[in-house]
């Protein structure tokens, strides 16, 4: 994923030993609304829409309307009363915030949202693709499909399809899901990182035009989008089988590649034996949330139930409550390009990252109902 320039505003405090909240999600939300208020929280962009998603489903469990209210703010701060945002909309990565119009429009009623998610919707028409359909990464970026990028569109164009019966967008999310897959998949059950359509990118030097590596949180990004899609689309739609391919290629590299002791994945997937990687919480989270997904739905086998359990075990790991009593969740990848594995390896380990704080509370909505 582009490498964002919001720094963050509130740096965690020294943590220290202190017991578990009863109710992970809420203490999450808890602490990162006492660290910024909706104005502090930072600008457009797709870490924000990650963590206000998995803001809106703790919602949805606990009735919290101060939750939806904080939603709410954030997204005024960017939506004028003819729903237009002043955002371009000239990559994937500035989609995601969009989910949260189509949510906004279903709770509230107010006509703003739906015409600011008409605004973004009508975006992918003229926006470019691969000969075979994969959305560019960015419009700069001719010819290039990142694996991370399927997350930050194709749940809006579906979810938007549902809410506003215009089924062709379930067509679009998985002509995109495929086309993406078709270039990235690798024969050990992961993903490569991106694809080059031109192979001029000096990563993309190989038979497959392919990165050389695969990066963990790129891999959980598409897992994700695989499960929000089967959960969104029709139950007759032809596309599911392909979908659900997609999340059982993926469950076996999750399990082949889970570390051991720890539960988790590392940075780069399959090197986890390198002394230079570690594991990392955001993909970590993401994993976990699949796999559970995955056999709650019954789009995998039982025995992927035990890796989901490691892995929720793992994460909670990373999370721990400050001497000031918020939460801290530890060891987060920033936001990261294409790169080789020294890259990969090297980038910052934050604590309280949102794109870590959005997984988290995706993954522990989905393991804190089913983990019993």
């Amino acid at each position: 994923m582009l490498a964002t320039t919001v720094a963050l505003t509130a740096p965690a405090t020294t943590t220290a030993a202190a017991a578990p909240p009863a109710d992970w999600s809420k203490a999450v939300i808890d602490s990162t609304m006492k660290r910024y208020t909706p104005d502090k929280l930072g600008g457009w962009g797709y870490t924000r829409g990650l963590y206000l998603y998995g803001q809106y489903l703790v919602y949805k469990r606990t009735g919290e309307k101060k939750y939806l209210d904080y939603i709410k703010a954030w997204a005024d701060r960017f939506v004028k009363a003819d729903g237009s945002t002043d955002q371009g909309y000239t990559n994937l990565d500035a989609m995601r915030s969009a989910t949260l119009f189509v949510i906004l429009h279903q709770e509230t009623g107010q006509d703003k949202y739906k015409k600011a998610a008409d605004k973004v919707r009508a975006k992918f028409t003229s926006y470019p693709r691969t000969s075979d359909g994969g959305m560019y990464h960015a419009t700069s970026k001719v010819g290039q499909l990142w694996a991370d990028g399927v997350y930050m569109a194709q749940p809006f164009i579906a979810m938007y399809a549902k809410a506003y019966n215009q089924p062709y967008g379930y067509d679009e999310a998985v002509r995109n899901m495929k086309a993406y897959f078709a270039h990235l998949k690798s024969d050990d059950g992961l993903l490569w990182h991106a694809y080059d359509a031109d192979g001029s990118e000096s990563w993309a030097k190989n038979p497959g035009k392919h990165s050389a590596e695969h990066w963990a949180r790129a891999i959980g990004w598409f897992g994700m989008t695989a499960i929000d899609l089967l959960d969104i689309l029709p139950a007759n739609h032809p596309g599911r089988a392909d979908l659900i391919a997609i999340v059982q290629h993926l469950a076996k590299g999750y399990t082949r590649y889970q570390d051991q002791a720890t539960g988790r994945w590392c940075q780069i997937v399959d090197k986890c034996s390198n002394s230079k990687n570690w594991t990392e919480t955001s993909a970590s989270s993401m994993y976990t949330f699949m796999l559970s997904r995955g056999v709650e739905r019954g789009w995998l086998g039982p025995e992927y139930k035990p890796v989901a359990t490691k892995g929720y075990q793992g994460v909670l790991a990373k999370a721990s409550v400050n001497s000031s009593g918020l939460t801290d969740i530890k060891d987060i990848s920033e936001g990261t390009n294409v790169g080789n594995a020294d890259y990969y390896y090297a980038r910052p380990r934050n604590t309280n990252d949102f794109h870590g704080l959005g997984a988290f509370l995706i993954m522990n909505e989905q393991l804190a109902r089913t983990s019993g």
